[in-house]
């Protein structure tokens, strides 16, 4: 990912640059960097990787491709010292239409001499799908959702793995999946009730496919923030992005992990989760490092904090 990264960067290394300068470098794409197809890899600022989906022309469908391109440009992204964090959004005048069906379909009927072996090995592809978006919740890098215009059906299943939800003002949510013959199976119907408070709400959105619009997501919960714009959306993102990363890596990716680790387990587990992992981390330099920026009222961006 180093690598990636680094032929896509934009800017001055080193150096942070300003979300405006950010904005405008993140939207220069000119297509997938490779040897992804259907994603653009670009690094606008020190220790941000801004990840996006880019088929405009196809309205951001996720094609097969898609699916495995996604976990390994994520399981290099967890692996690289010089992520801190990630924004991810799409290309074009939507954010994603869901999966692309023409392309998908044949994948979804595969062959076999009875049922039980037709089952298996779609249940292996489907946990295959799966793992597309568990894969940005097992990165220990937090990761930024970015939407504008539409995001449909599968497009649900990435934002509900993220961590951080921001939005344009236009933008609108939809749980397609009852509308074209089936439920979601990877990733909606799980996260989403954990995302927004109410269960009715979620159920209502799951068995009707009805469209939910930007205004209604902040005040559920679906996302934390709206803007006017894309323009402005990315810079906002940006400067979401900017904060955390300038903090310690370690402080912030063990918070992500104890983050979702307490989400699925009871507050005991959590509790007993968080003792055994920062009997180790509350070792590290940084906390002296923090301590000591926050005594002599500096910046953390001013703090050299280690790669992790």
């Amino acid at each position: 990912m180093n690598s990636i990264i680094r032929s896509a960067f934009v800017g001055s290394r080193g150096l942070w640059c300003p979300a405006l300068i950010a904005v405008r470098a993140m939207s220069a794409s000119g297509g997938p960097t490779p040897p992804f197809t259907t994603l653009a890899i670009s690094q606008p600022a020190t220790h941000v990787t801004h990840v996006e989906l880019h088929r405009p022309k196809e309205r951001n469908t996720m094609n097969r491709a898609f699916w495995s391109e996604m976990v390994d440009c994520f399981n290099q992204i967890a692996q690289d010292p010089e992520c801190r964090v990630v924004i991810f959004s799409g290309a074009g005048k939507l954010f994603t239409a869901g999966i692309d069906l023409m392309d998908m379909a044949g994948g979804l009927r595969p062959e076999g001499d009875d049922t039980a072996r037709i089952s298996w090995k779609l249940r292996q592809t489907i946990s295959k799908y799966q793992e597309t978006f568990s894969v940005l919740e097992k990165c220990p890098k937090p990761v930024v959702a970015a939407v504008h215009g539409a995001c449909v059906g599968a497009g649900m299943d990435l934002i509900t793995a993220c961590d951080i939800r921001l939005c344009t003002q236009d933008a609108w949510f939809q749980v397609k999946e009852v509308d074209i013959g089936l439920a979601a199976d990877v990733g909606t119907l799980q996260r989403l009730p954990r995302v927004i408070g109410s269960g009715s709400l979620v159920n209502e959105l799951a068995l009707t496919a009805r469209k939910m619009n930007s205004d209604e997501a902040k005040s559920s919960g679906l996302v934390s923030r709206v803007f006017p714009d894309k323009e402005t959306l990315m810079a906002g993102a940006m400067e979401v992005a900017g904060e955390i990363a300038c903090r310690s890596p370690v402080a912030v990716q063990s918070t992500k992990i104890n983050l979702i680790f307490s989400r699925d387990h009871s507050v005991k587990e959590g509790l007993d989760f968080a003792a055994t992992w920062n009997m180790s981390m509350l070792q590290t330099d940084d906390l002296m490092k923090s301590a000591q920026a926050a005594l002599e009222k500096k910046s953390l961006k001013e703090v050299p904090f280690s790669k992790l």
